[in-house]
């Protein structure tokens, strides 16, 4: 009896450690997914932007268990490039931050993964210009977190000391206040012609003012160098040769610090974000800021205005949590914190962004005559080889004639490429 008590007590205790060394394989924690996201400088104030995205983190990691979240903060220059040799290698982020006019292609090139799941249930509170601008084919490619509107920014001071009571609101208008503060030594309107601005904040807004298009129907030829563009460009120039534009438009970017009317050396800026019209005012001093509503041309007023999304690379090996951030970053409170720290509007019909700026309605007025454009698998290909010839056409170094047939052939052969 001993021996059997004995052998059995030996043999429980080595089931026993069996059993614990077992029982702790099993609640070994599983080592956690790791997303990697790709944003950009939506926030402009690097400290604030930090700081954003890294409450961002935590929130998410906290409502995904298992979850480890990292937002890359990239910088603007050279992200076309960057963003398309990223998702077609091997080192694509999960998700990453885009334009409209990068949808289509990346789509096309079976690139991106529809988003439509992510926003599941909340399709119908978007903007229906936001998640048309994103649509390719009947599915939805990007998960839109914020919205822009662009308008018309005015130095009060510099228009009254040229004599110039009334903002000018169209292009004649423009024409005609011109002399007055080229008399003064000061540029009416600014504009932005570097490679690292966007075609969609300078030159396509005054096409679209125009009655102009981009591209023709169905997409297999431009339509830039039609009468619309020529009439577009020229109005360009003529300012320029005439002085109303500063010859810093060359190598201006998209962004208010660094340029002419950011300096007080140019009057107005056509194509303003609601940011830049609050960095206006506290440079300026709020006395001497006026937003207008969209530049009106010839044809119609009109601004650009689109969202900004995240899409879900095809290469993700995480696609249900990929997912389950775009769904995150889309809640009414998240689109509310993010427009508070941006300066951006909602992409959603259902949430307005709470905003202390005194111009927050205008933009949102001007949202009325936003596009976001004309997305096409080849938009960010036709904006680099349109770019170039508008700042020759600029420089003097070619007609607008010259330097429209120049992109336009340029283009088209693009298209018909494979």
């Amino acid at each position: 009896m001993v021996r059997t008590r004995s052998w059995y007590v030996t043999g429980a205790g080595l089931l026993s450690l069996a059993l614990l060394l077992t029982g702790c394989g099993q609640q070994r924690k599983p080592e956690p997914v790791q997303l990697t996201v790709w944003m950009y400088p939506v926030i402009t104030d690097p400290e604030r932007d930090a700081a954003y995205w890294r409450g961002v983190e935590d929130d998410f990691e906290r409502s995904a268990p298992g979850v480890r979240l990292t937002v890359e903060r990239l910088p603007w220059a050279g992200r076309d490039e960057k963003i398309a040799s990223a998702l077609s290698g091997d080192d694509a982020p999960d998700a990453v931050l885009l334009l409209p006019d990068q949808i289509p292609r990346f789509a096309s090139q079976g690139l991106l993964l529809p988003v439509d799941s992510a926003l599941k249930g909340t399709a119908d509170k978007f903007l229906p210009s936001a998640l048309g601008a994103v649509t390719v084919r009947g599915r939805v490619y990007g998960a839109p977190i914020y919205q822009t509107a662009t308008t018309t920014l005015y130095n009060k001071r510099l228009l009254t000391e040229a004599g110039v009571t009334t903002p000018p609101a169209t292009w004649d208008e423009i024409r005609a206040a011109a002399p007055k503060l080229r008399d003064k030594g000061i540029a009416l309107l600014d504009y932005s012609a570097s490679d690292d601005a966007s075609l969609n904040l300078n030159f396509y807004p005054l096409l679209w003012q125009a009655g102009g298009r981009v591209f023709a129907e169905g997409g297999d030829r431009v339509a830039f160098n039609g009468p619309e563009g020529l009439q577009a460009l020229r109005f360009l120039t003529d300012l320029s040769r005439g002085g109303a534009i500063p010859s810093s438009a060359v190598t201006n970017n998209n962004r208010l610090g660094g340029q002419a009317l950011g300096q007080q050396r140019a009057a107005m800026g056509f194509s303003v974000i609601l940011a830049d019209a609050d960095l206006a005012a506290r440079t300026w001093g709020g006395e001497n800021v006026l937003v207008g509503g969209p530049l009106k041309g010839p044809a119609r007023e009109v601004a650009f205005g689109a969202p900004g999304v995240l899409a879900a690379s095809a290469r993700s090996g995480h696609r249900a949590e990929t997912a389950e951030f775009l769904a995150f970053m889309t809640r009414p409170e998240q689109i509310r914190s993010l427009g508070r720290a941006s300066g951006y509007l909602s992409p959603r019909a259902d949430v307005v962004v709470p905003s202390d700026s005194p111009y927050a309605m205008q933009y949102r007025t001007a949202l009325a005559s936003a596009t976001p454009g004309e997305p096409h698998p080849a938009s960010r290909q036709v904006m680099a080889v349109l770019a170039p010839e508008i700042r020759a056409a600029l420089n003097g170094s070619k007609s607008p004639e010259d330097a429209l047939a120049s992109a336009a052939a340029a283009a088209d052969a693009l298209l018909r490429s494979p």
